[in-house]
């Protein structure tokens, strides 16, 4: 466990690294904003494709080979974006690193392999927090190695550092992550049929709830942190100075409560009070943002916020995990990789609209019925306890 953890953690601060450079890079190339956006939306969209893909593989083949081609392939991701040249090789660049980073499913169900029901939020949490801690960390170092000793931005020196993470995170993977899937039931998992039979698992009609609720979030959440920097300029007067702290401090957060405070709470009161509970937080955090009348205001409505991200990813993840059988748990964990995915496509582009066409807060607002409805909805999941699985109770 641990050491997947920590491979995931060297594996993100490479993606971390890459982030805050990526729209100056595009624009290098002559990219306007919209094509800016449409570059890291490339990279989103081959994510949600793709982690069905590498989860049903990994069913198949075991986790740890497909770890190892994804992570391998992410620092040749990482090699290629030092020495692309043009718009359309960044593009395609993107496209083949939101591919290969498609592995967190794989990596929730070598959690799940080998944690109890009632234990599975919490690692799967701390998996989560590890991640979060990447991509706090990796902007940092990205900064630093982004700026050449003349003033100008240097893009190489960071990506190949990059890529130098992701290759110390693959010989990580190769010494210390064990494979968990049996040969039965990777014979169990051959005997399905083809790759079109990732989508069966949707004839199930919890796995089909739980997989809209793990949509629901990151439409929510993707949009208002996308919006946040031209919201806040225009409510509050803010540039770079006030939101680099802002959301420094909603990695933090986010870190933090993944870490010591979401596993505890689930083992407490279950999974289903957790997704309600997550719900109402981000609802609570959302409306309360554009009625905070103070900088503290702000910076509380975004800690509800991330709580409610945090309690509803690693909750929905565990119930998702648990409804899968054993020869089948990476195909259903990489559905909801790509259920979570095309919400944080569609979110930013609802947000957007939102605030160009109706107003400035109506993206918090609409964030709000959202979450209404998503506790109305998480009323329905037939799971009372953490526990409660484990003994086949219902």
């Amino acid at each position: 466990m641990y050491p997947l953890i920590l491979t995931v953690f060297i594996d993100l601060v490479g993606f971390g690294i890459v982030l805050p450079l990526l729209p100056l890079y595009a624009q290098a190339f002559g990219a306007a904003p919209e094509t800016v956006t449409l570059v890291a939306a490339s990279y989103t969209l081959a994510q949600s494709l793709f982690g069905p893909v590498w989860g049903w593989l990994s069913d198949r083949i075991g986790r740890k080979p497909v770890l190892l081609i994804t992570i391998g392939g992410t620092c040749c991701a990482y090699l290629l974006l030092a020495f692309t040249g043009t718009l359309w090789m960044l593009f395609a660049t993107r496209f083949f690193g939101g591919a290969m980073a498609a592995n967190m499913s794989v990596a929730h169900a070598l959690v799940s392999d080998v944690t109890k029901p009632e234990d599975r939020a919490r690692a799967i949490a701390r998996l989560g927090g590890a991640a979060g801690l990447g991509f706090v960390v990796g902007p940092a170092i990205g900064g630093l190695l982004g700026t050449a000793s003349d003033g100008t931005a240097d893009f190489m020196t960071p990506y190949l550092a990059a890529a130098a993470f992701s290759a110390v995170a693959f010989v990580l993977a190769i010494f210390f992550v064990r494979e968990t899937v049996t040969a039965e039931q990777k014979t169990s998992a051959r005997a399905d049929g083809g790759i079109g039979t990732w989508l069966a698992p949707l004839g199930q009609s919890e796995i089909r709830l739980i997989l809209c609720l793990m949509f629901m979030s990151p439409f929510v959440f993707a949009g208002v942190e996308t919006i946040l920097v031209i919201w806040s300029a225009a409510a509050w007067g803010w540039g770079p100075a006030q939101t680099g702290p802002f959301y420094t401090w909603m990695g933090f957060c986010y870190v933090v409560l993944q870490w010591t405070a979401v596993g505890p709470l689930v083992r407490r009161v279950g999974e289903r009070a957790m997704v309600t509970a997550g719900a109402a937080a981000l609802g609570v955090g959302v409306l309360w943002m554009p009625l905070a009348g103070t900088v503290v205001e702000l910076y509380a409505a975004a800690f509800f916020m991330i709580l409610g991200v945090a309690a509803n990813a690693a909750s929905l993840t565990s119930l998702l995990s648990q409804y899968a059988g054993s020869d089948a748990r990476g195909r259903v964990l990489g559905l909801g990789q790509a259920f979570a995915g095309t919400g944080r496509i569609a979110g930013p582009a609802s947000a957007g609209m939102a605030f160009g066409w109706i107003g400035i807060d109506w993206p918090f607002y609409g964030g709000l019925a959202a979450m209404i409805i998503m506790i109305a909805i998480s009323r329905s999941i037939p799971v009372r306890r953490a526990g409660d699985i484990g003994a086949g109770k219902r």
